[in-house]
Order: C-alpha cells, then structure tokens, then sequence
C-alpha cells in the first residue's frame, strides 16, 4: 500500500488559473455575434417588411430569461404575407422590475417612435427582427423640412465578417426615406420577390 502524500501544494496549481477561467467565461456571457448582412439578404432572410408605429412594450419571464414584446400598428407593409393591423415582436432582453437585461444588437423600442422593421416568423406567432439591429431602420422627421430619414440601428453594433474574421461596424448610413424605399424596391425587383 503506498502511503498518502500529505503535500498541500499540489492542490494550488489549479486555483492559480482560476481567476483567468472566470475572467473568460463573464467576458464572453455577456457577448453577442452577428454576422453582417447586406440589404439583401435582409430582404432575403425577412418574411415581412414594413414600416410600423410603435404602441408600447411589456417585458416578462420566459425560461430564466428576460423577454420583451413590443406591439406595433403596421403604417405601411413592403413585402411579405399580409400582416394585421397589428403586431407584436418579441425580442431577448428588457427591464422588469429592477432588473435590466440588455443584450447587444437587440433593439428596443418608444411608444410613438416609427420604424422599418425587417420581420420573419410564422403566422399568427409573435414575430423576430432578421439580424436584430440590423433589419430594423428608425425613422425621423426634421421639424424644419418634413423631410424623413431612416438609420439602421446596427450603426452602433460590431459586426462580424466570416470571411476575414474581423469585426467592424456597419457601414449603413443615414438616408432619406425615399432613397431607401428606392433601394428596397430595386433589391425586391433584382431578387423577383
């Protein structure tokens, strides 16, 4: 029978690498990867777009997580199956109570505010936003000219691009809304959607 070693230092190896484990493992929790998407693929990818109003928001438990659904009257729809006047969308993350989730690339929504929304899910379900930030394109009126622009939401969200595997932020800037509706109508034409 070989005796016991009694050496308490070969217990402490281990616990040196400890504060390095948890280290990785809290800083990659909290991050959130999307892969960048052209407006193509945002058309692509969506079963519905539309511009919508936003009417409120309520969030909620659902299997440990924090959950939000926004309700929105559809304004104008662009494609897609016929939607109802109304819809909900439902995304990860929200504040309830005074517990806040917030998850990068997962926009959040203002009553009143408007927005074109990149939509897919099945009928009759609450729907998602195709790439979170990046299908949904904020609407806003200058008070002097009536003139109305769009910005995508992903503007402030790192993206990551497969093919270099490099991140970088969207390229997408602020544009008229005409020139957008433009764009999406050539997009939809040059797919046969």
């Amino acid at each position: 029978m070989k005796p016991r070693s009694t050496n308490s230092h070969r217990f402490q190896f281990p616990w040196l690498f400890l504060p390095a484990l948890l280290f990785f493992i809290l800083t990659r929790a909290n991050a959130t990867t999307l892969a960048r998407l052209h407006l193509y693929e945002l058309l692509e990818k969506s079963t519905a777009v539309a511009r919508l109003r936003c009417l409120g928001s309520e969030s909620f438990w659902d299997k440990g997580e924090i959950w939000t659904s926004t309700r929105f009257e559809v304004v104008t729809q662009i494609k897609g199956r016929p939607l109802p006047d109304r819809i909900i969308v439902r995304m990860l993350g929200g504040k309830l109570g005074h517990l806040n989730s917030h998850v990068d690339g997962a926009p959040s929504f203002q009553a009143g505010e408007e927005v074109y929304l990149f939509l897919w899910g099945p009928p009759g379900e609450p729907l998602g936003i195709v790439g979170w930030g990046q299908g949904t394109f904020r609407v806003a009126r200058d008070v002097r000219t009536g003139l109305e622009t769009v910005t995508q939401d992903a503007q402030e969200t790192p993206l990551f691009h497969p093919l270099t595997n490099e991140y970088s932020q969207s390229t997408m800037l602020t544009m008229p809304v005409p020139e957008f509706l433009e764009k999406l109508q050539k997009e939809l034409a040059r797919s046969g959607k």
